[in-house]
């Protein structure tokens, strides 16, 4: 196997990185019980938040987080207090929440957190619960082929934004976007070519890709199957 001989398709730069299965490091965060992490990215790395793939044991438990959190569930089903959220569905939790979240199965969940900006004249959002098929939908620059569902209310008392992006085969972004706002990103479904600054990625479902504010970057569609994944990006701050 490849691995042995030190290779991997993961790669870290200034302006982004890809994070492949063959890389994870599994370690439980801080109070965590009957759980375990794996951290994509974090503010050592350079970026301004902390992402990371929960994996829940039957009766396993998230510690508590002094930071804004979000919640997407990827496998089995977990609870956010008396809420319980199947695949797709999400929550927010304001900073500071002490709503517990648990799953009494195995599970797996996409967890963000960051540190909350408040902004003048407006509250602090309150804990939200959604699912992804009840989401706004709407198309990305009018095209059919690329489907955007938006978790977070367009509020400006919302510091950040997380959507799923759904690209039907062979469907891919309109132009290389540069912009201040960086990213993370978890590939949900199928695969293709992503472009990070001046280099061109393979990505697979599993893999995750972080991306600093101005790295070029672009997406296109590859195989029989639609390609998804679920993106975050710093939002109205």
């Amino acid at each position: 196997m490849m691995k042995e001989l030190g290779a991997t398709r993961s790669a870290y730069r200034a302006d982004h990185l890809l994070h492949t299965a063959d890389t994870f490091v599994r370690a439980p965060l801080p109070e965590m019980k009957n759980a375990t992490a794996i951290v994509h990215i974090a503010p050592a790395a350079g970026a301004k938040f902390t992402h990371y793939t929960a994996e829940f044991s039957a009766g396993g438990e998230l510690g508590p987080c002094a930071q804004s959190r979000f919640i997407y569930v990827m496998s089995g089903e977990v609870s956010v207090g008396d809420h319980l959220l199947s695949v797709g569905g999400y929550a927010y939790l304001p900073p500071g929440d002490a709503t517990k979240v648990s799953a009494a199965v195995p599970a797996q969940a996409s967890v963000i957190e960051k540190e909350y900006i408040p902004l003048a004249g407006y509250k602090t959002p309150s804990l939200l619960i959604g699912s992804e098929d009840t989401s706004p939908s709407s198309q990305l620059m009018g095209d059919p082929w690329l489907e955007v569902r938006m978790m977070i209310p367009a509020d400006p008392s919302f510091d950040f934004a997380v959507n799923t992006m759904t690209y039907q085969p062979g469907a891919a972004l309109p132009m290389v976007e540069i912009h201040v706002m960086e990213h993370g990103c978890v590939m949900l479904a199928g695969g293709g070519i992503y472009r990070l600054g001046d280099s061109w990625y393979p990505v697979t479902a599993g893999d995750f890709i972080w991306m600093a504010p101005y790295c070029p970057q672009w997406f296109g569609a590859l195989g029989k199957t639609p390609a998804k994944y679920l993106i975050y990006k710093d939002w109205n701050r």
